[in-house]
C-alpha cells in the first residue's frame, strides 16, 4: 500500500512539474486597441503579474486606435509564437480575419472587455448592460426629470450598444411619461474624449445650454462632456456618468463635476484573462473554464463561452471604497477638494 501511495505521490509531482513546465513554455500575446487610455496600463500590469506567476511570457502590440493596424498586430503576435492571444478589439468586424487565422492555427483567443462575436473566441468582461443601468441610475437619482444627453461609445464597439440598452432599461419609463426628454444622442468615434467634447458642444448649442443631465458611457467621454460643460459654466451643476474609475474621473467625483463612475476592477479582469488564456493554451476546453456561462446577447446572437465580473458604482458617498482598495491614493482622489466637503477626503 505504501508503495502504491508513493507511486501516486510521485505521479502527482510529475503532473505538477509538467504543468509548470508547460506554463513556462507559454507565450501570451495581448493586442491593445488604444493603450494610451489610462486604465489599460492597470490591466496590463495585472496580466503581466498573473503570467509571471505561472512562468509564462508576455508580448504585446498597441493598435493606436487603428483597426487595420490591429489586424496586422494580431497576425504579428501569431508569427512571434503566441500560444494564446488576448484582444481588446478596436473594431471586432475588421479584425475577424486575424481571429479566424488564430483559430485555424489552434491558437485560443480571449476577447477582452469588448465582444468579438466568434464562437472560437472566449469572452471576458463585466456585465455591460448592468454597467449601463448603474450609469443611468446614478444620474437619474440626482436628476429624475429634464433634458438628457447620451454620449455613447464607439459605433464599432458592441459594448456601446450594451451600455445604451442598459441605460434605456432604467430611463424608458420616465421618458415614456415625458419626464425625461432625449435632446441629444451620438456615438463617440474611437471612444476619444475630444470627439465626445465635440458632440457635447453641439448638443449644448442646439439646446441653448438647456441640458439637465449627461449619460456618458465611460470616463474618457465623460471628461470630454465635462470640458464642454465647463466652457459654458455648467460643470458641477449637470450630473454626468462614466465608467472605469479613471483617476481623473474619481477626482472629478470628489470635486463634484462628475456624479458616478462604474468601477470595474481591471486588476481582477486582467488576472482572470491571463489565467483563462493559459488554461485554454494548455488544452482546457472553453466550457470547463471556472465561472463560465453561455452568452448570446451580441448583434448576431452567436453563442459564446464567457465570464462576467461584477461592477461597482462609485459616487462621492462611497469614494473611500476605491481608496481603501488601493485603486487610487487619497491624495490623488482628493486633489483640490475643499476641506470637509466630502467624507472620503476628510
Amino acid at each position: 500500500m505504501k508503495s502504491v501511495l508513493k507511486l501516486m505521490a510521485g505521479a502527482a509531482v510529475l503532473v505538477s512539474l509538467h504543468t509548470v513546465a508547460m506554463a513556462k513554455d507559454m507565450v501570451v500575446g495581448v493586442s491593445w486597441s488604444n493603450f494610451q487610455e489610462e486604465r489599460w496600463k492597470t490591466d496590463e500590469a495585472a496580466i503581466k503579474k498573473a503570467l509571471e506567476a505561472k512562468g509564462a511570457k508576455y508580448i504585446s502590440a498597441d493598435a493606436q486606435s487603428s483597426a487595420s493596424k490591429q489586424l496586422t498586430d494580431i497576425e504579428s503576435l501569431i508569427s512571434q509564437g503566441a500560444n494564446a492571444i488576448i484582444v481588446l478589439a478596436q473594431d471586432s468586424s475588421a479584425i475577424a480575419p486575424a481571429i479566424e487565422k488564430a483559430a485555424d492555427e489552434g491558437i485560443p483567443v480571449v476577447g477582452y472587455d469588448r465582444l468579438i462575436e466568434n464562437k472560437d473566441a472566449f469572452y471576458i468582461t463585466f456585465d455591460n448592460k448592468e454597467v449601463g443601468r448603474m450609469q443611468a441610475e446614478g444620474v437619474y437619482k440626482v436628476k429624475p426629470e429634464g433634458n438628457y444627453v447620451f454620449i455613447k461609445g464607439s459605433s464599432s464597439d458592441p459594448n456601446a450598444d450594451f451600455l445604451f440598452a442598459g441605460q434605456m432599461e432604467v430611463l424608458k419609463k420616465a421618458m415614456d411619461a415625458g419626464k425625461i426628454k432625449n435632446v441629444g444622442e451620438a456615438y463617440t468615434d474611437g471612444w476619444l474624449p475630444e470627439n465626445a467634447q465635440r458632440n457635447m458642444e453641439q448638443f449644448l448649442t442646439a439646446n441653448n445650454n438647456k441640458v439637465d443631465a449627461v449619460v456618458a458611457s465611460n470616463d474618457g467621454t465623460a471628461g470630454g462632456a465635462i470640458a464642454a460643460l465647463d466652457a459654458q459654466g455648467l460643470a458641477g451643476s449637470v450630473p454626468v456618468s462614466g465608467q472605469d474609475a479613471d483617476k481623473a474621473a474619481l477626482n472629478r467625483i470628489a470635486l463634484g463635476t462628475q456624479t458616478v463612475s462604474i468601477w470595474k476592477d481591471s486588476r481582477e479582469l486582467g488576472k482572470r484573462a491571463a489565467e483563462i488564456a493559459l488554461d485554454l493554451a494548455k488544452g482546457t476546453t472553453m466550457d470547463k473554464i471556472k465561472g463560465v456561462t453561455t452568452f448570446d446577447g451580441g448583434p448576431k446572437h452567436v453563442k459564446m463561452q464567457s465570464v462576467f465580473l461584477k461592477p461597482i458604482a462609485i459616487t462621492k458617498d462611497n469614494l473611500d471604497v476605491v481608496i481603501k482598495a488601493g485603486w487610487i491614493s487619497k491624495a490623488e482622489a482628493c486633489q483640490g477638494v475643499k476641506a470637509k466637503s466630502i467624507k472620503a477626503c476628510d
